[in-house]
Parts: C-alpha cells; sequence; structure tokens
C-alpha cells in the first residue's frame, strides 16, 4: 500500500513563518506581472542560490514557494536510501543532513508503509533494491558515467528511454510526472491539498527544487509552473504531505544570516514547528570536488 497520506496532510507554520508570508503577499499583490515571478535571491554558493517565488495573479490557489536554483556543474547529486547507508531505521530530514554532510537534503519520492520505495531508484550507480512504477514516469537522473553535456536532469519516461540494465545515470529516482515538455499536465484535478516538493529542469541545464509554504493541489501548481515559469522545461513532483521536506546545513543558514538584507526563505525552512517523519530515501547535494571553494558541512560525503 502506497503511502497516500503523506500527500494529504498540511503543516503547520510558526507565527513568524505566516507574517513573513503575509509580507510576502502583500509584495507580490503590488507588484507588476514581469516583477512577480520571483524575490531576490541569495547566493549561498557558487551554483546554489535560494529565493522566494510568488505565483502570478492568475494563480490565486497558490502561495509562495521557496526556489532553490542548483548548477548541476558546480555541485553534485546524491541518492541514499537508509539500510544502504547502514541505518536501522528512516532517518527524518535533519539527520539525514547532519549525518551525510550534505549542504542541501530534500525527500526523494514516494514509498510504501514498510519503507521500500515505489519506483526506480540508483545510487553512486547500484540499483537499492526498488522496481519501474508503471505509471510512474518522472525521472530525476544525475551523475552520468559518461560524458554528458547535463549532469542532472529531469526525464519524462513517455518520451526518453532508461536502460536498467546499463544505467547512463549513477543516481535515479522516479516519481509522478507533473508537467511535461509539452506543457501538458500530467496529474489529475482532484481537489486534494498537501505540501510538496517538487524538482523542475530549467531551459539553462540549472534544477529547481520547489518547496511550497502551504498546502495546494499538484493540478493547481502544474497549471501555475505552465503558465507563469516559462523558463522551467519539465517537472516532477516528489513525495507530498508530511513527507515534503527540506533541510539546508546549519553552516549555510548561519551565514546567511549574517548577511545584509531580508532573507525571506529562512523562516519558511525553519521547520521548528513541524514534527519531521522518518524518510527512507533523499537526494543531497554538495559542492564538486573540482571546484576550488572548501565549505564546512561538506566532508564525509560520498
Amino acid at each position: 500500500m502506497a503511502h497516500d497520506d503523506s500527500f494529504y496532510r498540511s503543516l503547520p507554520l510558526s507565527p513568524v513563518a505566516r507574517f513573513v508570508l503575509g509580507i510576502i503577499f502583500v509584495i507580490f499583490c503590488e507588484a507588476s506581472s514581469t516583477m512577480a515571478q520571483a524575490l531576490p535571491e541569495d547566493q549561498l554558493g557558487q551554483g546554489l542560490s535560494i529565493s522566494v517565488w510568488g505565483p502570478h495573479a492568475q494563480c490565486p490557489g497558490v502561495a509562495p514557494l521557496v526556489a532553490i536554483e542548483i548548477d548541476p556543474d558546480r555541485y553534485r547529486f546524491s541518492v541514499h536510501y537508509y539500510e544502504e547507508d547502514g541505518f536501522s531505521d528512516p532517518l527524518d530530514i535533519r539527520q539525514w543532513q547532519e549525518r551525510t554532510g550534505h549542504d542541501l537534503v530534500f525527500n526523494a519520492g514516494l514509498f510504501r508503509e514498510n519503507y521500500a520505495y515505489l519506483g526506480l531508484l540508483y545510487g553512486n550507480g547500484r540499483s537499492l533494491g526498488s522496481k519501474r512504477h508503471p505509471t510512474w514516469l518522472g525521472l530525476f537522473v544525475a551523475e552520468p558515467g559518461e560524458d554528458r553535456s547535463r549532469r542532472a536532469r529531469v526525464l519524462d519516461l513517455t518520451f526518453d528511454i532508461f536502460d536498467e540494465a546499463e544505467p547512463s545515470y549513477r543516481e535515479v529516482a522516479q516519481s509522478l510526472m507533473l508537467l511535461d515538455r509539452t506543457g501538458k499536465i500530467r496529474v489529475r484535478q482532484t481537489g486534494k491539498r498537501a505540501h510538496q516538493t517538487l524538482v523542475a529542469e530549467k531551459s539553462d541545464g540549472h534544477l529547481l527544487v520547489l518547496k511550497t509554504t502551504e498546502a495546494v493541489s499538484l493540478y493547481a501548481i502544474g497549471a501555475c509552473l505552465r503558465d507563469t515559469f516559462p523558463s522551467l522545461r519539465q517537472v516532477m513532483a516528489m513525495d507530498g504531505g508530511s513527507s515534503s521536506d527540506v533541510a539546508v546545513s546549519s553552516s549555510l543558514r548561519h551565514a546567511t544570516s549574517k548577511m545584509a538584507g531580508v532573507h525571506a526563505w529562512l523562516p519558511l525552512l525553519d521547520g521548528s514547528s513541524i514534527t519531521h517523519i522518518g524518510l527512507p530515501a533523499v537526494i543531497g547535494i554538495s559542492p564538486r570536488r573540482e571546484q576550488n571553494t572548501t565549505k564546512a558541512g561538506s566532508k564525509g560525503v560520498r
């Protein structure tokens, strides 16, 4: 049985987060259509930035989202599964970040009540025991085995080929396809609302991790992204509800808090009032070793 309840449960926000959201709504209501797409971003590293993205006026049911932009040429992706990493039980998102040392960690996809992952899952070039899901056709892939033009992609198994016997990428996670390259929304309009984590591929090759700040239906957010975010090529939805989670390393959070300006995303990813559940699989990012910059919190990552 799929972990269905994770799609529909909404998470509480702290008073500070609600206050920040109120400010964001005012800003976006007054902004022009060209200015409403993004707030000033925080550059956490070369190739990693976080901002709060606000939908246009034609998306009344979609609250602002935390948007994390990642340059795959500067940051590598790693898929983790709790048993493969030697843990007896799934870790929550904060524990995953602390144990792996990644700069950023987010939930990898859907799973059963026994914590078996639903769909293809590969880490470090090895299958982690799960099988291809026949209808969930979104596929996050990263770290190609051979030199390729893009080091991380969102594939659509309706159009793209993935050979399980000879996988062309070392890190793989399968989940729901939300918005494809033709502009088609690939989920039904059910009206069910929950917090969501999305992974999108941009036309410039960057990856975008989107985290909702309020519960929303997948169909509504798919339509909103299609109509208001033209640089997105295609989007997949990871697990939602209580499983929708993102953690940023304490060193990056601390460094950002000391920078000038308003960092609207900080209270939205604080998570102090949220109960983090155990996640069997996560995806982490860390600076590539070929970069000259050495950052705190990146040690011990494969």
